[in-house]
């Protein structure tokens, strides 16, 4: 197959689909990789990289004419006018987006949503979500110390004692758990909070302590589990405990870190803007979920803004701001997954029985869009 990857037009995408590392493996299975010129520059992949690989350095409507065309984010409107019909995508579409799905449907293209991918043994080569999400952890802890004016760990000087910076994490998934080790590392104090039990001998087994609200009821109890590794949303009255306690918990911290997501849903609330009129002058608070509506109300996506004193961070891309090793991991796992699409002839085969290509699977060429 002819393999198209094109130069990410998103503002502030900085990822690349391919590395020269799995494009040296898609020519030795006998493809023929096109790399749009300047595609992986800003991921630290010059074209003489991809070229000593194997592939050929052409246009963007050349990689975007080819057969398989790989991306990182959801083609543009001027992006599928140079696609194929018949042509197979596949990316980060967000499967959610049903005007995104129209329009690829409209244009005949088969295309495979990688972060619908479920969350079981069989996929975690190709979970995109994992993958970037622990990016996301570590440089959220890295912005948040940029914009703190004080050390993250105790120092002992000569001119007296500096205080640990106490960092609050609020979600303890892989982005949560990623920024509760590398705050850690740092020497930060942590305490995180998350709806799910089991998540309690992870956070202390990285070093931080687990905020426990603990369940009144069976229901509590049941929904707190969560559905094939994503959270589900509380019922009213433990959400009441949970935000009495980030009240309480959030005055005393200097860094906050908010993780919490819901697929296909608005992200829920965690801090309130009376709990953050009662933070410390000079806190920081980074908001992972702000491209979703963010898990605190004075979060502005892709800004950072200074309320009652406070610096809130909503940037959208954490990812992207570690371009080089999130385009290595994201490239594996799209090298995984066409593992599941490409068989030993080097043909396209859709095999809609297999659980992760069904669940990935976005629209089909000739087909309306899929229900994901």
């Amino acid at each position: 197959m002819q393999i198209g990857i094109p130069t990410e037009t998103r503002a502030g995408e900085a990822r690349v689909a391919a590395t020269p590392e799995t494009v040296k493996k898609y020519v030795a299975q006998g493809h023929q990789v096109v790399v749009q010129a300047g595609a992986g520059l800003r991921a630290s992949q010059p074209d003489a990289a991809y070229e000593a690989a194997g592939a050929a350095i052409g246009s963007a409507v050349e990689a975007l004419g080819a057969q398989l065309v790989l991306k990182v984010r959801a083609p543009e409107i001027t992006e599928l006018a140079h696609m194929k019909p018949g042509a197979v995508l596949v990316g980060m579409l967000n499967p959610f987006d049903a005007e995104n799905k129209v329009r690829m449907a409209a244009a005949g293209i088969t295309a495979f949503a990688l972060e619908a991918a479920p969350r079981t043994t069989r996929a975690q080569s190709m979970d995109v979500l994992s993958s970037q999400a622990n990016i996301a952890g570590y440089k959220a802890v890295l912005v948040a110390a940029h914009h703190y004016q004080r050390f993250m760990p105790m120092l002992m000087t000569a001119a007296g004692t500096v205080k640990a910076a106490r960092v609050l994490i609020l979600g303890a998934g892989v982005a949560g758990l990623q920024a509760i080790a590398t705050a850690k590392r740092l020497g930060a104090v942590i305490e995180a909070s998350d709806v799910r039990p089991a998540v309690k001998e992870q956070i202390e087994s990285l070093g931080g302590k687990f905020l426990d609200v603990p369940f009144i009821t069976d229901e509590e109890r049941e929904i707190a589990q969560g559905v094939g590794g994503y959270a589900r949303p509380m019922p009213p009255d433990w959400m009441r405990r949970q935000a009495e306690l980030v009240h309480e918990r959030a005055r005393q911290a200097d860094i906050i870190i908010t993780t919490a997501l819901i697929p296909g849903r608005k992200a829920p609330v965690l801090l309130q803007e009376a709990t953050v009129q009662q933070m410390k002058p000079g806190s920081v608070v980074v908001d992972l979920a702000a491209a979703q509506g963010g898990n605190c109300p004075l979060t502005v996506a892709d800004e950072v803004v200074e309320r009652h004193g406070v610096t809130l961070i909503g940037h959208t891309n954490l990812a992207s701001m570690v371009a080089a090793d999130a385009s290595a991991l994201y490239a594996r796992n799209v090298l995984d997954f066409l593992k599941l699409v490409i068989d030993k002839e080097g043909q396209f085969t859709l095999n809609p029985e297999d659980d992760i290509v069904a669940a990935c699977l976005m629209t089909r060429q000739e087909e309306e869009a899929l229900a994901c």
